[in-house]
């Protein structure tokens, strides 16, 4: 028995396996700094000369070391009111995206649904053909949301994708035989969604509520289109509007005084500043659902 071990432990560490591990391991290296370093590019350079950043000089570690961009931010009272709304949007418009989405995909993924087909086909249909921004437009005006924190919540509440992923997932991973002695005991189809389904769900809820708040604290476009009032405004956008100015104020050689050269260093400086200040919070959140991943989206999605 023990030299059959050692026999099976000599053939996995061949040399052809050897061979194969460390190509997979030089390919695994190769794309974690394609992906690791530009984030870490964009950390070194916020706090970096913006002049020594544009000349090429700043690669590996910080040069001239100078927190303006942090400090230019951080003084402008919209930059808080612009957090403040994004982390409503991103709460409240991943909550009723989870309340819309989750029963639907439930619901379509039982097999006695009555015009189910028909059901399918109406999910289907708009996930592939829209009406176009115009009537989109003209759709959520006559509703009265235009210049609300709603227009930003309701119109982007479901994602046809979503819900075909849930429905993927409690056809694969929910036991038939779970639920149906549930049943045999006297359970109502609402007692075994609340009790059984939801607690045995939480790959995919996790999964889910993590697209939908990265979409929703990202929303740029709907707060371009549906928002004129400046005290709505998503942080997004205000930075939008803070490199705009700060662009214009440097071509325009404004700033209280300031060198053409100074303003536009502030500038490019803030550009990656701004990048940080918005994508800090998701970068930090995301570690907590990566555990869930590989259940939800690897087996709910690919799984039939």
């Amino acid at each position: 028995m023990i030299e059959t071990k050692k026999l099976h432990a000599k053939i996995q560490t061949g040399k052809g396996d050897k061979t194969y591990y460390v190509i997979n391991f030089l390919i695994l290296v190769f794309l974690t700094l394609i992906v690791v370093y530009p984030l870490y590019f964009l950390i070194i350079a916020s706090f970096s000369d913006s002049n020594l950043v544009t000349s090429g000089e700043v690669l590996l570690i910080p040069k001239g070391i100078t927190f303006e961009g942090y400090k230019r931010l951080i003084e402008d009272k919209t930059i808080w009111v612009g957090y403040l709304n994004t982390i409503f949007y991103t709460f409240f418009g991943t909550l009723f995206s989870l309340i819309l989405t989750i029963p639907a995909g439930w619901g379509l993924s039982r097999p006695n649904i009555p015009y189910k087909k028909f059901l399918m086909w109406l999910f289907i249909i708009p996930m592939f053909f829209g009406g176009g921004l115009i009537p989109f437009y003209i759709v959520v005006s006559k509703l009265g949301m235009v210049n609300t924190r709603w227009a930003l919540i309701i119109p982007s509440a479901l994602s046809v994708w979503n819900v075909f992923m849930c429905k993927a997932y409690f056809e694969s991973n929910l036991p038939a035989e779970i639920l149906e002695a549930g049943r045999i005991d006297g359970a109502g189809e609402l007692y075994l969604f609340v009790k059984f389904v939801m607690p045995l769900s939480k790959p995919i809820i996790a999964v889910i509520a993590l697209y939908c708040a990265v979409g929703q604290w990202n929303n740029y476009f709907g707060a371009l289109v549906f928002l004129t009032k400046s005290e709505l405004f998503p942080l997004q956008l205000i930075l939008r509007d803070i490199l705009i100015m700060e662009d214009t104020s440097a071509v325009m050689g404004g700033g209280g005084g300031a060198t053409f050269q100074e303003q536009v260093k502030l500038a490019n400086q803030i550009k990656y500043t701004s990048i940080i200040v918005s994508s800090l919070p998701i970068i930090l959140a995301y570690p907590f659902f990566q555990k869930y991943f590989n259940q939800g989206i690897l087996v709910g999605s690919l799984k039939s």
